[in-house]
């Protein structure tokens, strides 16, 4: 009976020794599975460890490339920026002035006479009788006031100072001239011209004495 027992039991164990062996192996082909996951999951993931750098690479270089354009686009807006040319009232009075030289009949201008030697060591101001006024379209009129000789004709001088200012005012400044006004101050006879030249004479030789003692006077200072 006993031994029924023990061959009954034993049969019976079998099949529980089976299943432990294959609880086992299960276990076994799970932690396979999981190993072999696992080298797919880092094999998969290798390359792109691998490819982060290029990544990089490429993603400095757009910045580079992004930095560059911003430098040539504001280059480009500095050159077609606005640019712009003026000029002083004085610059274009003085223009006007000067070319009053060169006018036939004109003497003086009110307020000072023309003289080149004044004009250079500065005792006078040759703007004195111009001034000018700029009109809306950037344009400029002139005034100018002015002795003329005795017996010169009048309309033939104003013809004449408007060619002088035209020329001189647009040839140097590229200024369009809106209008010339000319204003006959004072018409001078020969003798009068005569006088007044001798006056300036003396005033020159005074200027240019004094400008000679003064230079060399800082001479002397500078040897010293």
């Amino acid at each position: 009976m006993s031994n029924k027992r023990n061959s009954r039991k034993f049969g019976e164990a079998k099949p529980a020794e089976d299943a432990a062996v294959a609880d086992y192996e299960t276990i076994d082909d799970s932690a396979a599975d999981v190993a072999t996951a696992g080298d797919d999951s880092a094999a998969g993931e290798a390359p792109e460890a691998g490819e982060e750098p290029e990544t990089i690479v490429a993603s400095v270089e757009a910045s580079q490339d992004a930095a560059q354009e911003q430098a040539e686009a504001a280059a480009e807006e500095d050159l077609d920026g606005e640019d712009s040319l003026t000029f002083s009232n004085g610059v274009i009075e003085k223009i006007v002035a000067i070319a009053m030289h060169d006018v036939p009949g004109v003497i003086g201008m009110k307020g000072g006479w023309l003289n080149r030697v004044q004009d250079v060591i500065g005792v006078s101001d040759s703007r004195k009788g111009v001034s000018v006024e700029v009109t809306p379209d950037a344009s400029v009129r002139v005034n100018i006031s002015v002795l003329i000789e005795y017996g010169a004709y009048a309309p033939q001088v104003f013809e004449d100072v408007k060619k002088a200012v035209v020329k001189n005012v647009t040839g140097m400044t590229g200024l369009s001239v809106a209008g010339v006004n000319l204003r006959i101050e004072d018409v001078l006879t020969a003798d009068e011209v005569a006088a007044r030249n001798k006056a300036e004479k003396v005033a020159e030789d005074k200027a240019l004495a004094e400008a000679a003692e003064a230079a060399n006077a800082a001479g002397d200072e500078a040897a010293e």
